[in-house]
């Protein structure tokens, strides 16, 4: 059993492990792939200091292994695409490319994300917005009880945005246990 921990980003010590995850190619939607250390270390810099964006390192029986941001709607650029409502909280996730891939991990790690963010009574609604083109995450989406609301154009991606109610989760195939 896969036991999970957050801890939050520390720009500076956790630059070269974040570097290493958004310039593989399975991170190319992170819009990083060009960016070198410094680069990755200025832009968590800015998360860290954002009141309405957190980051966190997900854990996995002490390993670091994936990214999680959590972020206020209305603070970013998907704010303006749709009317934010009390209660909604972004999420962005990045599970750690690997060389030895563990059948269903992923679905384990955004599990978790899910149980973690509606775990605080306020949220009400998690809000994504996935590039387009990213159908593995689509499928891992729908699976967790996203519905798509429109396609949306962000800066530097056209976007799939999509909310998860606490209703929808709780009726998901991921609640109920079911392959993606």
């Amino acid at each position: 059993m896969t036991t999970f921990t957050l801890r939050p980003v520390d720009p500076v010590a956790d630059a070269p492990t974040l570097h290493a995850w958004v310039t593989h190619p399975k991170g190319h939607f992170w819009q990083m792939a060009d960016s070198d250390v410094a680069a990755v270390e200025s832009a968590y810099v800015e998360i860290d200091v954002n009141p309405s964006h957190e980051a966190f390192i997900g854990m996995a029986n002490g390993e670091a292994v994936f990214l999680v941001e959590r972020y206020d709607p209305a603070g970013d650029p998907v704010g303006d695409a749709y009317s934010v409502q009390p209660g909604d909280v972004g999420m962005h996730v990045l599970v750690a490319p690997t060389d030895a891939p563990v059948p269903g991990f992923t679905r384990e790690v955004f599990a978790m994300i899910m149980r973690w963010l509606f775990e605080d009574p306020a949220v009400q609604r998690v809000v994504v917005e996935p590039d387009a083109d990213n159908r593995a995450v689509h499928a891992l989406n729908e699976w967790a009880g996203f519905a798509v609301h429109s396609r949306v154009s962000l800066p530097g991606k056209d976007a799939l945005l999509s909310f998860c109610t606490r209703a929808d989760h709780a009726a998901s195939a991921a609640r109920r246990g079911a392959a993606a």
